[in-house]
């Protein structure tokens, strides 16, 4: 018989009381009771709403500068009018995590405007190319979240950069924070071929009835979202997407993908199951952003995104409790997308519904310039076009365009430098900010992006394939790196000489369900597997040659990275 080893519980009047079980921790989920803040973030929004911010911008720190700005503002309530602390210049990545705000910030600013559905007006772009070249010091960078970035903003302009933009329409409301930021959209919504339904009316409405509405100015991280007919938005890496379907009883409408997100810890958004109709999109959007406000996690940030409620409860949980909790009402069964036959990025001349045309163009890993943009808005009026659209891919569309005026516009495009017949490389590289202006950064990735493409431009320019490269400046992952052919991850690599220098991981072969045959998944990383940032571009070449030797026929770079040794892809 077995003796336990274990010393028996003293029985009798000296005995100690059993204790109670421990209750679980409560992960400040206000639905359950757990309304005190858990942390500084918390804190600083329970104290104030992030919303009434603007107003001591304008009557107080835009009078009396930068060093009038209380440090709870400046570094927390500021984003959610689209404002961050720019880095100050000269300080390495190295120094990224050691030193404290105050020491990585500069007296500027980063500037984010919301372009819901990438949808631009020949008079917003003239807006935007004049603040870029009055307070920006011409800067105007195209985001993979269909944004415009300025830097280089002083908080003594900012009335005046609000007055024009709010004139021609345009905010920077919640283009950061922890609230719904931009709404991703087809960059062809209500012009494409291929379309059942525009979801602009749906875009619209979220915009005009929640944004700036403080029922949802106070949610536990940022709120991603993506509404397209078309497959041409990463729905798969945002909080919610609605995706068109067309329904076998009920038409065109749309299925709702939950929880996606990347950074350190990336997760691919999951179907509902469910069919909305155009019509009920903004309230099935608030609903779900409802339950984020409601039962999202608050005390731990780096569990804080939708994502990881998501992957507790599980979809069939989330659907109910949607349903019951929110809606009032069930949802119906909805059929699957139906994806294209290959990824679409609407580069290059397409035929409209209506037989116009519209034309994307690249520029380079999304650097333009006010400059730039201005001459953009004179190119596009001269050929009879009043409507600019910006994509997910840090790329732009002219639309409206006759069809007698194509090619003199993609001519025109490329004297200013943007390319709509643009190489393979300059067509599938995207970077983020880097460390040029951004404070989490680690690395240079603009400019890397850029000697990257001239590099590859010049030694593979008849490559005949898509290979999609994201560069990030840290593991934040801004620039999707875990769904890119190869993404480049910023970090410090031993050089030659045994020093440490900028350098990226490789992630090999990740990618989004974007296209028939193709499965989501991140990126193979393989032990090791670095690159010096001078050593990227040979590289990139040597793996890009590997790969058009070894290939087999119509045999896509994500699926050779997962067929070959490793030894292949070092």
């Amino acid at each position: 018989m077995a003796v336990s080893s274990t010393p028996a519980r003293p029985e009798g009047p000296t005995a100690r009381p059993a204790r109670a079980p421990r209750r679980p921790r409560g992960e400040g989920q206000w639905a359950l009771g757990h309304r005190e803040p858990l942390n500084p973030n918390e804190r600083i929004k329970k104290d104030d709403d992030p919303l009434n911010v603007r107003a001591r911008i304008e009557t107080i720190y835009a009078h009396r500068g930068f060093a009038s700005i209380d440090p709870q503002d400046l570094r927390g309530r500021f984003r959610w009018w689209g404002l961050y602390t720019q880095r100050k210049a000269g300080i390495d990545g190295g120094r990224t995590a050691v030193l404290e705000p105050h020491e990585l910030e500069d007296e500027f600013f980063m500037l984010r405007v919301r372009i819901d559905g990438g949808q631009l007006s020949l008079a917003q772009l003239r807006v935007i190319a004049d603040i870029s070249r009055q307070f920006a010091r011409d800067t105007a960078d195209i985001t993979d979240r269909q944004n415009i970035q300025f830097h280089w903003i002083r908080v003594e302009d900012m009335p005046e950069i609000w007055r024009r933009l709010e004139s021609v329409g345009l905010q920077t409301t919640e283009a950061c924070g922890d609230c719904p930021r931009i709404v991703l959209g087809s960059p062809v919504a209500g012009v494409a071929r291929d379309e059942m339904l525009d979801p602009t009316p749906a875009v619209d409405e979220i915009v005009a009835r929640y944004v700036g509405d403080k029922q949802f100015s106070n949610l536990p991280r940022k709120f991603k979202t993506s509404i397209s007919w078309l497959v041409d938005t990463p729905y798969e890496s945002n909080d919610i997407a609605f995706l068109g379907v067309d329904h076998p009883e009920h038409g065109p409408g749309f299925d709702v993908w939950v929880g996606g997100g990347l950074s350190t810890n990336p997760m691919l958004a999951q179907r509902l199951g469910v069919w909305v109709p155009l019509a009920e999109v903004p309230d099935v959007w608030a609903g779900v952003v409802g339950i984020f406000r409601d039962y999202g996690y608050r005390r731990l940030r780096n569990r804080a995104r939708l994502k990881f409620l998501v992957a507790d409860w599980g979809v069939e949980r989330f659907r109910e409790v949607l349903e019951k909790d929110y809606l009032g009402r069930t949802l119906l069964d909805g059929p699957a997308p139906t994806l294209p036959s290959k990824p679409v990025d609407h580069v290059g001349v397409h035929e409209q519904a209506d037989g116009r045309h519209y034309v994307g163009a690249a520029p380079v890993v999304g650097r333009v310039s006010g400059k730039q943009l201005a001459q953009l808005a004179d190119v596009v009026e001269a050929h009879g076009s009043d409507r600019v659209r910006l994509t997910p891919y840090q790329k732009l569309l002219v639309l409206d365009v006759p069809t007698d005026r194509t090619e003199s516009l993609v001519d025109a495009l490329r004297g200013i430098g943007l390319e709509a017949r643009p190489s393979a490389w300059r067509r599938g590289t995207m970077a983020c900010t880097g460390i040029e202006y951004c404070k989490l950064a680690i690395v240079e990735t603009k400019a890397r992006g850029e000697e990257l493409v001239a590099r590859l431009e010049q030694r593979l320019r008849d490559f005949d394939a898509d290979i999609s490269i994201h560069i990030n400046g840290c593991p934040n992952a801004c620039a999707r790196t875990q769904v890119a052919d190869i993404g480049l991850k910023g970090q410090l690599v031993v050089g030659p000489d045994g020093r440490q220098v900028e350098g990226f991981q490789v992630h090999l072969g990740g990618g989004l369900g974007m296209a028939q045959g193709q499965t989501a998944g991140f990126g193979r990383k393989l032990r090791g597997l670095k690159t010096t940032a001078e050593e990227l571009p040979e590289y990139v070449e040597r793996l890009a040659r590997r790969y058009l030797a070894g290939r087999s026929e119509g045999e896509t770079f994500a699926n050779w990275v997962i067929r070959v040794d490793e030894e292949e892809l070092r």
